[in-house]
């Protein structure tokens, strides 16, 4: 069985690593830990297919360490065991670096069976997660590493690794390729940041492609036919499902409906339609609020309705609340009013006792000061308004809501202040 390309062309030194910008470019962090060669323990965070492993091999090979590589989805204790029995042995002369890959799926027992070790120096160990290593890694692994987060590789750098899988190809099979203009982008910008995945893409264009003289021709009718939708990267219970709700909240909070139309699709191709139903519910209360207070019933109707028409059709009631809700003026003040009044609730305010008057009918006590409840009821005076107090007396002045600057807001501060005063 032929290995794989993307295996075949891993690159051997840091030049040949696309993206990760951030942490690889002259001067950056990651890379002047790999050139002076004395490597900590490390955590490599980020999605499958953005360079953790190669990073892992290069550092290993520069740091002229022995290299053991276990995956957390496969390896128990005992093989734990072998790789620190190599410590006393020729092999761990130089010092082990032990890359545990996808190390959450280990249990809190097999991640706490390197914590001598690593800390006496005699492994090395840098692991790698696609979860949130904060919640996923056993709290005494990441107090002792270095966390460096990998990001998705942008679609600009992906093109620079393809024309390089496919020269690399050319080279080995001694074959001529040649590609449409727009192959390389149209893969580049479908893999979801993958490197892995899209040399993988590619090669499945190269055994697909036209056969020509001397070689293969590649189409982009044929690359297009190749992409793979799954090639977008959406986990429901990962980060990734988390940013993208985030991403859409923050474009329809900040009046961008082309953004949250972008973000609203990339939920509706993954199928996940009860997650973006349930945001846009809360964003018609927390970000448009009472400045458009209608925008919550239509944005219910818009949801009721996708859930009676389902995918495909949903994304038209769906479409209708994202750009309601993006183009509706803005106010977080009942938010915020509320955020207020729960802090004073949860430092004590809860337990104040009420006012007589706005108690339930009951008996008054002999000891009682005031007897009665002595309520005024606003609908018996003019404009059905009275003054009288309805905070506790500790906090009877506390003001938790104030006006958004908006039409409607300013028109009921305008209607209340004539009737208050």
């Amino acid at each position: 069985m032929s290995t794989p390309l993307a295996d075949r062309i891993r690159p051997k030194t840091l030049s040949d690593v696309v993206g990760q910008h951030h942490l690889l470019d002259e001067g950056k962090p990651l890379r002047r830990i790999i050139e002076k060669g004395t490597i900590p323990n490390m955590i490599f965070y980020g999605a499958s297919g953005v360079g953790k492993t190669t990073v892992a091999r290069i550092i290993a090979e520069n740091a002229n360490m022995c290299l053991y590589k276990l995956n957390g989805t496969q390896a128990g204790v005992a093989d734990i065991k072998d790789v620190i029995a190599q410590t006393e042995s020729l092999a761990g002369y130089n010092g082990i670096l032990l890359y545990l890959d996808e190390i959450q799926y280990l249990n809190k027992k097999q991640q706490q069976s390197l914590l001598e070790y690593i800390e006496n120096g005699k492994i090395t160990l840098i692991s790698s997660t696609t979860e949130n290593p904060y919640f996923y890694v056993y709290n005494a692994i990441v107090s002792r590493s270095t966390v460096f987060e990998f990001k998705p590789v942008e679609p600009q750098d992906i093109e620079i690794a393809l024309k390089r899988a496919f020269s690399i190809y050319a080279q080995q099979e001694d074959i001529e390729i040649t590609i449409d203009d727009g192959v390389c982008g149209h893969i580049a910008l479908g893999c979801g940041g993958d490197v892995r995945k899209a040399i993988t893409t590619a090669e499945l264009c190269i055994l697909a492609g036209d056969i020509i003289e001397n070689g293969v021709h590649i189409s982009l009718e044929c690359a297009k036919s190749l992409t793979q939708r799954s090639n977008m990267r959406y986990d429901r219970d990962g980060d990734s499902h988390y940013d993208i709700l985030s991403a859409l909240q923050k474009s329809i909070r900040g009046s961008d409906e082309n953004a949250a139309l972008h973000y609203a699709a990339r939920l509706i191709a993954a199928g996940d339609i009860i997650s973006l139903s349930r945001r846009l519910l809360v964003i018609a209360s927390e970000d448009i609020g009472l400045a458009y207070p209608m925008a919550v019933p239509i944005v219910k109707a818009c949801i009721d309705s996708a859930m009676q028409l389902g995918l495909p059709e949903a994304k038209i009631p769906l479409a209708q609340a994202v750009v309601l809700l993006a183009t509706s003026p803005k106010s977080n003040s009942a938010y915020l009013g509320i955020a207020r009044a729960l802090e004073d609730v949860e430092n004590g305010a809860g337990a104040l006792d009420f006012p007589r008057h706005l108690q339930n009918k009951h008996f008054d006590g002999a000891d009682a000061k005031i007897k009665g409840q002595h309520y005024l009821y606003p609908h018996d005076y003019p404009n059905h308004y009275v003054r009288q107090q309805y905070l506790p007396d500790a906090i009877k002045n506390r003001i938790y809501y104030e006006y958004g600057e908006n039409k409607q807001e300013q028109s009921a501060k305008e209607y209340w202040s004539k009737i208050k005063k």
